[in-house]
């Protein structure tokens, strides 16, 4: 193209705290001189944490479109649409790149009617199965297939999700995917982290035989956190080591949660409370100190695309425990690194789970080359790059 510049209108569903804010926003920053980009993002839900911080702390400032949001409202959605159209035919982008479901399907027809040159999609997870009923769920398979067709190119995030999407679900061909995986800046979780881990355990009350268990995420059903909580019941009643788990991140299902643990005798506190069997901490924005001060990560999920919890806390020396799905296989590069459950088996997660508490030591952290490795997988420099050779080979095309 000359000396012109790139255009890229990159289209998120919000700015909630997640994975998808921090590629969005390492994308627009840093993907390269020879781009200019320009992020629009809607608005996130009551019940999440807005995480516009990260867009400002890298010196962005998103287009916000309040009429943008996760659930469905026709109106709200028209006027979102016309919104873009507009942006559109303002900015006159080479590239519309839109990321998640309702930024997909606003972002891309409006792209098509625009007439865009290149229009594509990373799907960060997907709402195929466990989110709504079989009617719904078709429903949405078919807008996304008619989206498809519409699509330059579309991104997975994983080899995994690829299969997933062009074999089981038929979106697409697989020719029509490209595989990126997520990336982020990693190097927090590798600076200071004996002192963060003392300040972490302090700040909570946490001795130094207790073992500290993490679970962070939304909590909301897809993320299955009673599985999670039923297995530490039942890990608490089959050995007298003591554990403590935190449960970061907030959402819809926090009440029906905390009526669980009484369901299931488990104490909390949303405070410092040494006595408390779970501690509900709400966000934390360093979760470097969090990975830090705690001996093993948690994710009982239904559906996932790659959680960028079990990355970070890969970089951070603390392998995991979660359920099979999404990528979380393709994240595993070395046996120490974690443990992977059937789906919705609650025994096998239990299991799972006891014998990791029987066997571990407080401060047990995985070895410095796999950290390593993790972190050179993920990081955002071969997300930056990889992106832009997909994009140079659609405009080219």
């Amino acid at each position: 193209m000359g000396n012109q510049k790139i255009r890229v209108l990159r289209i998120a569903n919000r700015l909630n705290i997640g994975g998808p804010t921090y590629n969005v926003c390492y994308l627009t920053k840093h993907l390269g001189d020879s781009f200019e980009t320009l992020l629009i993002a809607g608005q996130e839900d009551s019940s999440e944490g807005s995480s516009l911080y990260i867009a400002e702390s890298m010196g962005l400032s998103p287009r916000l479109i309040p009429s943008m949001r996760r659930s469905i409202n026709f109106s709200q959605d028209r006027k979102a649409y016309l919104e873009v159209r507009k942006i559109i035919r303002e900015f006159k982008p080479h590239i519309v790149h839109t990321h998640a479901a309702k930024a997909g399907a606003i972002g891309r027809y409006a792209a098509y009617k625009e007439k865009v040159p290149v229009v594509l999609h990373t799907y960060h997870g997907h709402v195929f199965h466990s989110y709504f009923s079989k009617i719904k769920t078709s429903v949405f398979l078919a807008i996304e297939r008619f989206l498809a067709r519409r699509s330059s190119a579309l991104i997975a995030i994983s080899p995994l999700q690829k299969k997933e999407l062009s074999e089981d679900y038929k979106i697409a061909s697989p020719s029509k995917f490209r595989m990126v995986p997520l990336g982020f800046d990693l190097d927090r979780f590798f600076e200071n982290m004996e002192n963060k881990r003392a300040s972490f355990r302090e700040c909570w009350g946490l001795r130094g035989d207790v073992l500290a268990i993490a679970l962070v995420g939304r909590l909301v059903p897809v993320k299955n956190h009673p599985l999670f909580l039923e297995s530490i019941s039942f890990v608490k009643s089959h050995t007298k080591k003591k554990i403590q788990v935190f449960l970061v991140g907030d959402g819809e299902e926090k009440n029906a949660l905390i009526t669980l643990c009484d369901e299931l005798k488990l104490s909390y506190n949303t405070m410092p409370d040494p006595s408390a069997d779970v501690i509900f901490t709400s966000w934390i924005e360093d979760v470097d100190r969090v990975f830090a001060g705690i001996d093993l990560v948690c994710l009982s999920s239904k559906n996932e695309g790659t959680p960028v919890s079990l990355v970070e806390a890969g970089c951070a020396g603390r392998a995991f425990i979660s359920t099979d799905v999404g990528g979380i296989r393709d994240l595993l590069i070395d046996p120490q690194q974690g443990i992977v459950t059937p789906k919705n088996n609650v025994e096998a997660f239990k299991e799972a789970l006891l014998n990791w508490v029987i066997s571990a030591k407080p401060g047990s952290a995985l070895g410095l080359n796999v950290r390593n490795t993790i972190a050179k997988k993920y990081s955002y420099k071969q997300l930056c790059l990889k992106m832009s050779k997909v994009y140079e080979e659609l405009l080219a095309s």
